[in-house]
């Protein structure tokens, strides 16, 4: 029986939970911190979103599951990007809105998240992602 009714949300919301499940399975995190999991998808998914260039952004985006697009594009603003972070700005940035400590630092968390989150995405535009970065930080979202 669905929970919706609609099989599109259920599928969505299937595959959100996936990701989400995948970042708690990697720090052994229990269920109960399913918000944790989602304010670390949130933090590198907009930090990502708004490093690249407007028409990479919105190809990334289109790859996403529906949930996971809405969260990628919430307050984004196409304008104000490509906004130039290195390393360690991008690394600043996603530590800025995700205030929890977590094993091994943000380093290690941006590549657990990105880890789950590139299931949904073909391996030509997850290339395009890595050529349009600097080198320093194609290095933390590299697969």
């Amino acid at each position: 029986m669905s929970e919706t009714g609609y099989a599109t949300f259920d599928t969505t919301i299937e595959k959100t939970n996936q990701v989400l499940k995948q970042i708690e399975e990697a720090y052994g995190w229990p269920k109960q911190r399913r918000q944790q999991s989602y304010d670390a998808l949130r933090a590198v998914l907009h930090a990502l979103r708004d490093r690249l260039p407007v028409q990479e952004a919105a190809d990334l985006g289109a790859q996403l599951p529906m949930l996971m697009r809405g969260l990628y594009y919430e307050g984004w603003n196409p304008a104000r990007v490509p906004v130039k972070m290195h390393r360690d700005e991008f690394l600043g940035r996603v530590r800025r809105e995700f205030s929890f400590e977590v094993e091994g630092g943000t380093e290690v968390l941006v590549k657990r998240v990105l880890h789950a989150v590139q299931r949904f995405v073909t391996p030509g535009e997850w290339g395009d992602i890595e050529s349009t970065l600097p080198k320093d930080l194609d290095a933390v979202i590299g697969s």
